[in-house]
């Protein structure tokens, strides 16, 4: 029996199995303006061509909208490769009906989803130097194809060049699709395909307008985002990367020797529709891919998985040989967060590296302190009044908002000129924020005090500093001791070696999954906290465009492992999904660190 039929026949009653368990759960992130459904039908019948499958939703959608012509313009997508399926604008009454069709599985709204390096492979040991390293035995990816669903690619930069990289191989089905910006020249060797969905998205938002400058309708990506994660996991080495100076060294992906496949099914201007990233998975599965990165996802609660185009596209992806692996989420360090939870998919968790930027804050008594910060800019070195948030709250709001520096809480009178230092708090644990109001009330600098962590926030236009609570209440007692309290900023550095063992980043989302307790998830961790890769000019906020930056998320983690994948597909390409995330989640290695702990390094099999 083939894989996808056992696929049909077993693989689908548990996912109907597991939906009847949650079937209370159906909504995800946010609610649908659109009257688009998305009419899932399961596997599709392997002996029916694409064209059939696509007449006979055409067929099931005309005798409710009383014509083919109807049906067609009815219908945004036919969902005829991977699966059987279609995404169209009903009523509610004829989605109700359609529900209640024979060979119907589920039928639920069109949905909004959000989307989720020089050093990080080196702290892996994923080096081509190895002679028996991963790197070096998987060839750096040769011959496996990986796909990214995401907000597209910006092919100019250079981890995208095709130096070295082979044609693609007759096997590959896909198409480099043009648009705005985009053009089958700017396939290569190594960008072997790219396609973009916009009808769900557009079905929501409406018409998206690119006369402002801020959207391709094409695969070029506008926000940076996918072209972050498509480096990351297939990058070719680039020398000389850094991020406005900071984390300088050759920028790489986990398999550089890998083929890049582009679906972008996320738009810069805000989300991803549910019906884009089913049709993403559909031409995934046809085009040939090997591994899908995935990078996207939505918050609790979490819908069950005949309802989630996530966990639908990946199930039918996975009968078909390919891996599908998916950030874990943002909403740590809070337990039953844990989002892409489908057992068949890999889950991962965001993880540090060793690698640190610390600020060194001198205080007008002579005393320094050390934080971390993304600052290069030239305003250091001078010493500058320094002022608690919470002594200078605006008029129109109080203390407990001023001290973390929350939106429209500082007088701006009171912190023209000054460096402010604020506190994290239950409601404002953002150092983004914060900064963003000391630069709208004209202060000069801010030190944010929060629960310790290696996620470090990017300021370009005022120095910043984070520090731990410890060294926050010491800035704070010396500004009540001193009549004329000032400190200075030191320019940020970049160290490396500051620690032997990853933890666990601070915001990545923990288990256990809200949606099936039982299934162990995430399933691995992988550096996703201050990662350097390839960025989008086009997307940079200052006035210098950037080709490199420094992100943190477990978007940012989720390739690490695809690069693995593919390079594991390379050194067994006969694996299966299934084996490929076994080898992943049971390979360790224990390292002592000092005699009451250890921790365990993550390392690829050796069989």
């Amino acid at each position: 029996m083939t894989s996808a039929r056992c696929c049909s026949r077993i693989g689908l009653v548990h996912l109907l199995f597991l939906a009847l368990l949650h079937n209370s759960t159906l909504s995800l992130i946010a609610a649908a303006r659109s009257n688009v459904y998305i009419v899932y039908m399961g596997e599709r019948q392997q002996q029916d061509e694409p064209e059939l499958v696509q007449d006979s939703h055409h067929e099931l959608v005309s005798s409710f909208v009383g014509s083919k012509e109807a049906a067609e313009e009815s219908i945004l997508y036919s969902y005829k490769h991977g699966f059987s399926g279609f995404a169209a604008a009903l009523t509610k009454s004829q989605a109700k009906l359609i529900a209640d069709s024979p060979g119907v599985v589920w039928v639920a709204r069109n949905r909004i989803l959000t989307t989720q390096t020089t050093r990080s492979w080196d702290y892996l040991k994923v080096k081509p130097e190895l002679p028996n390293g991963i790197a070096s035995r998987g060839h750096s990816g040769a011959g496996s194809i990986v796909g990214v669903m995401d907000t597209g690619i910006w092919p100019e930069s250079k981890s995208f060049m095709d130096d070295g990289m082979a044609e693609a191989p007759s096997r590959w089905k896909g198409i480099c699709q043009e648009g705005q910006g985009f053009n089958t020249s700017h396939c290569n060797r190594k960008l072997i395909g790219a396609r973009w969905y916009i009808k769900g998205y557009e079905a929501e938002f409406g018409i998206v307008d690119t006369s402002d400058g801020v959207e391709f309708l094409s695969p070029r990506d506008a926000g940076g985002h996918g072209t972050h994660t498509s480096s990351t996991a297939t990058g070719l080495p680039v020398q000389g990367a850094s991020f406005m100076g900071l984390a300088q060294g050759t920028s790489r992906g986990g398999a550089p020797s890998a083929w890049l496949a582009i679906y972008k099914v996320c738009w810069a201007t805000g989300g991803c529709s549910s019906a884009d990233i089913l049709a993403g998975f559909d031409d995934a599965i046809a085009d040939g891919v090997d591994v899908l990165s995935v990078s996207l996802g939505t918050s609790p609660p979490l819908a069950s998985y005949v309802a989630d185009p996530l966990a639908i596209g990946s199930f039918h992806a996975a009968c078909r040989g390919i891996t599908v692996v998916c950030s874990g989420g943002n909403s740590g360090p809070y337990s039953q967060t844990v989002i892409n939870t489908a057992p068949w998919v890999v889950t991962v968790a965001a993880s540090s590296v060793d690698r640190d930027f610390p600020v060194v804050i001198t205080l007008g008594n002579g005393r320094t302190v050390v934080g971390q910060g993304l600052y290069t800019g030239k305003e250091v070195e001078d010493f500058h009044p320094i002022v608690y948030g919470g002594d200078i709250a605006a008029d129109d709001s109080d203390q407990d908002s001023a001290r973390s520096c929350e939106s429209g809480s500082l007088n701006a009178t009171l912190a023209k000129g000054k460096v402010i230092l604020c506190f994290q708090s239950r409601s404002q644990r953002s150092a983004t924020v914060a900064l963003t109001m000391v630069e709208d009330v004209e202060a000069v600098g801010l030190v944010f005090a929060r629960v310790p962590t290696k996620d470090v926030s990017s300021c370009y236009r005022v120095p910043c500093a984070q520090v731990d609570f410890t060294i926050g209440t010491s800035l704070l007692t010396y500004i009540g001791s001193n009549t004329k309290p000032v400190v200075k900023f030191s320019s940020t550095k970049t160290t490396i070696g500051s620690q032997t063992s990853p933890e666990i980043a601070l915001f990545s989302s923990r288990g256990p999954s809200s949606l099936s307790p039982a299934i162990l998830k995430p399933d691995i961790a992988a550096p996703g906290v201050n990662i350097l890769a390839s960025w989008s000019p086009f997307a940079s906020s200052i006035d210098d465009p950037l080709d490199f930056k420094i992100e943190s998320g477990t978007s940012m983690s989720c390739p690490h492992i695809s690069g693995i994948v593919a390079l594991i597909k390379s050194i067994h390409p006969t694996w299966s999904p299934a084996a490929i995330k076994s080898a992943l989640i049971t390979t360790g290695k224990q390292i002592q660190t000092n005699p009451s702990t250890f921790a365990l390094l993550i390392l690829m099999p050796t069989t």
